[in-house]
């Protein structure tokens, strides 16, 4: 989107971001739901192509002619899921940031709920993130398993109290993302990493739905591979922590 454009808007309370590869039929109907959803919110949308080798690129430019509040930000080569939320936080001039999938399985009708809580005048001050928590799982059952086991063993090493991690619904605060840690799978150790800097979480039920277009990115087998080598890094991150309470400028 051209700077001009972007200095009309309002300046955005709330920033959905959503990394997309190869989600072509998935968006249109997608971002409809979540400009919908927050009406009464001053919000951008911004999603990252990661690389997408079908018309996802073209069919977000197109996008872009009916939602002014829609960024556009392309990678040159696939990088996968977090480096796209990344790539998207980073660049979103919001203060609260909402992530959802880019498969349509997340309901962004949901979204209002989890930011009206994080923003609520009775919340801890160190409130970082609202995650949602999928009430009734519309997937397989070999995932909702292994969603289950991979839950469990995680929830058992690194203490977060997080149900469900895997739902891509969550609203958060910005800066607090920017303070964590980067790797390549971050957006699953999101509680963990939260509560290492000193932060609260708080989680909601959400819907969920089956996938609109397209196949799923992930595996049972795939997710493992790579959890057992995050879970040993997240715990060494955790190990080396040091709180300081906070600070104050004398």
């Amino acid at each position: 989107m051209a700077n001009d454009t972007l200095s009309k808007l309002a300046p955005p309370a709330l920033a959905v971001v959503l990394p997309a590869y190869n989600e072509s039929g998935n968006l249109g109907p997608l971002i409809t739901e979540i400009d919908a959803a927050l009406k009464d919110v001053a919000h951008e949308i911004v999603v990252t192509d990661d690389g997408s080798t079908d018309d996802t690129q073209a069919r977000l430019i197109a996008l872009k002619t009916k939602f002014p509040q829609l960024r556009v930000l392309s990678h040159r080569k696939n990088a996968g899921q977090s480096r796209g939320l990344r790539t998207a936080i980073i660049a979103a001039r919001a203060p609260m940031i909402a992530t959802l999938d880019s498969d349509g399985q997340n309901v962004p009708a949901d979204i209002p709920a989890l930011y009206a809580q994080i923003i609520r005048d009775d919340a801890p001050e160190t409130l970082g993130m609202v995650g949602g928590r999928r009430a009734k799982r519309k997937d397989t059952v070999a995932k909702r398993l292994g969603s289950r086991i991979g839950n469990g063993v995680r929830k058992r090493l690194l203490h977060d109290e997080a149900d469900d991690t895997g739902c891509g619904l969550k609203v958060f605060r910005r800066q607090a993302f920017l303070e964590l840690p980067y790797f390549d799978h971050i957006h699953r150790y999101l509680p963990a990493l939260m509560l290492r800097e000193g932060y609260v979480c708080e989680y909601r039920d959400v819907d969920h739905r089956e996938r609109g277009e397209g196949e799923s990115k992930y595996t049972n087998f795939g997710r493992l591979k790579v959890s057992i080598a995050d879970l040993r890094g997240v715990r060494w991150l955790i190990s080396r922590a040091r709180q300081s309470g906070g600070y104050d400028e004398i």
